[in-house]
């Protein structure tokens, strides 16, 4: 006790002995905070990655059933559950044309809800 007031752990409230600066009574409660303080932010970050490389799988499996570039539809991204709202980069060429990518895979829109499916240069 400090000036009439007990120093508790910020986790469990049990009362803390030791340094002044202590806030933790040990390395479990320490833990056990920080973690239950980032899990919002970390759920977020980790579903938006699982979409991005879920992305990336489908795009990358319809270039190993075609080679270097494959053409697919609209539906059938969608039917293997690719979000398109989930890119990593895009990537404008000479023509004007905007390619989005999911890491080192890429798509193009074509007319009648075709997609031009690419690998990136270089990967």
């Amino acid at each position: 006790m400090e000036n009439g007031i007990e120093r508790t752990c910020q986790s469990c409230g049990k009362p803390l002995q030791g340094r002044v600066d202590k806030r933790f009574c040990d390395d479990y409660c320490r833990n056990a905070y920080n973690n239950l303080r980032t899990a919002a932010s970390t759920k977020i970050v980790r579903n938006i990655n699982n979409a991005l490389k879920k992305n990336r799988n489908i795009l990358a499996g319809l270039l190993s059933e075609q080679g270097e570039i494959a053409k697919t539809t609209k539906q059938k991204l969608l039917e293997e559950g690719f979000q398109f709202k989930y890119i990593t980069h895009t990537y404008t060429n000479k023509k004007g044309n905007v390619y989005g990518y999911c890491y080192d895979y890429g798509y193009l829109a074509l007319e009648n809800d075709w997609y031009l499916v690419v690998r990136q240069k270089g990967s």
